[in-house]
C-alpha cells in the first residue's frame, strides 16, 4: 500500500497546486471579504469550458487561460451586480449564477463534455507529465500569490480588505463598498476559471459537472491551511500560501482514504465531514480547551 501510496503522492500533489488556486479565490471571498460565494461551482466549470473551447479552435493554450480567466471574471461581475445593485444576498446571488451558468456552460461546448487529448494539442499541463505539471503550476501559484501581495498593498486593494473587516467603517473613510465587493468577486472568479482551465487541460476534458462541489474543497483548503498555519504565518502573502498548502494536503489524505479502500462514491460525504470537522476545532479549541487552561492559572493564582 505503501508504494502505491507513493507513486499517487505527485499526482495528489500537482490537483491540489492545481484547485490550490481555486482555494486561493475562495480565500479572497470568503476571508478576505466575509462573503459567501457559490457562484465558484459554475465558474471553475466555465474556465474549463471556455479554455478548452478556444483551444480546440486553434488558440494558444495561454491565450486560452486567459479567456477562461476573463469569463470567471464575467461571472463574479454578475454576481458582485445581483448583490449589490439588486440587493440579492450575496449567498442567494451566487446560486443564481451558478445555476445559469449550467446552461452558458452547456452553449459553450454544446455538449455536456469536450475532450482535449495533449498528443493532438500542445497543453499547459498534462496527466500524462505529473513531474511537469507539478513544476508549472507551482510557479503559477507563486506569481498569483505574488501579484494578489502586491495588488492587495495598493489602495484599491486595501479598499477591498477593509470592506471585508468592516464595511461600515470603510463606509465612513469614504470606500465605496459595493465597488469593492464586485471586484473582489470578480478577482475571486477569475481565478477560480483559471484553476478550471489549468485543471481541463490536467484531466484532458472540460465536464459540465467539473466544478460540482468545487466550494466544498474550497473551504477545506482555506479551513485546513487556516488550523495548521494559521499561528504561524502572520503575512498576507503566506495566508494564501497556507490555503495552497491545504489544498494539497487534501488532496495527499484523499489519495491516503483511496488506498485505504473507501469507495470513489463516498468522497463527497468524506470531503463534507473534513470541512466539518476543521471547522469545528476553533471552536472546540475556545470552548474547552480555553477554559480549562483559565481554571488552571486562576487555581495557580
Amino acid at each position: 500500500m505503501i508504494t502505491s501510496l507513493m507513486g499517487a503522492l505527485p499526482g495528489s500533489i500537482a490537483q491540489g497546486l492545481i484547485w490550490g488556486i481555486m482555494a486561493v479565490g475562495v480565500y479572497l471571498t470568503y476571508k478576505v471579504l466575509d462573503l459567501a460565494d457559490l457562484t465558484v461551482d459554475g465558474s471553475l466549470a466555465t474556465g474549463g469550458a471556455v479554455a478548452v473551447m478556444c483551444m480546440l479552435n486553434g488558440m494558444n493554450p495561454y491565450l486560452a487561460l486567459v479567456a477562461a480567466f476573463l469569463s470567471g471574471m464575467l461571472a463574479g461581475l454578475v454576481t458582485g451586480l445581483f448583490h449589490t445593485a439588486l440587493g440579492i444576498p450575496p449567498i442567494l446571488a451566487g446560486i443564481l449564477t451558478q445555476l445559469g451558468l449550467y446552461s452558458v456552460n452547456m452553449r459553450i461546448m454544446g455538449k455536456a463534455n469536450q475532450a482535449i487529448s495533449v498528443v493532438q494539442y500542445d497543453l499547459i499541463v498534462s496527466l500524462r507529465y505529473i513531474p511537469h505539471a507539478c513544476i508549472l503550476t507551482l510557479v503559477f501559484c507563486i506569481v498569483i500569490i505574488a501579484l494578489l501581495y502586491w495588488f492587495f498593498g495598493t489602495e484599491i486593494g486595501a479598499s477591498v480588505r477593509a470592506t471585508g473587516c468592516n464595511p461600515n467603517m470603510a463606509r465612513a473613510q469614504g470606500i465605496n463598498t459595493n465597488a469593492t465587493k464586485v471586484l473582489g468577486l470578480v478577482l475571486s472568479n477569475g481565478l477560480v476559471a483559471l484553476s478550471g482551465a489549468l485543471y481541463a487541460q490536467y484531466q484532458g476534458a472540460a465536464d459540465i459537472n467539473m466544478g460540482r462541489g468545487a466550494i466544498v474543497i474550497g473551504l477545506a483548503a482555506v479551513i485546513v491551511g487556516e488550523v495548521i498555519f494559521g499561528k504561524i504565518f502572520h503575512n498576507f502573502a503566506l495566508h494564501m500560501c497556507s490555503v495552497v498548502i491545504g489544498a494539497i494536503i487534501y488532496y495527499v489524505v484523499i489519495a491516503i482514504v483511496l488506498q485505504l479502500g473507501l469507495e470513489t462514491t463516498d468522497l463527497k460525504l468524506f470531503s463534507a465531514l473534513i470541512v466539518a470537522l476543521f471547522l469545528a476545532i476553533p471552536y472546540l479549541k475556545s470552548r474547552y480547551f480555553a477554559q480549562t487552561g483559565k481554571k488552571g492559572g486562576n487555581g495557580n493564582a
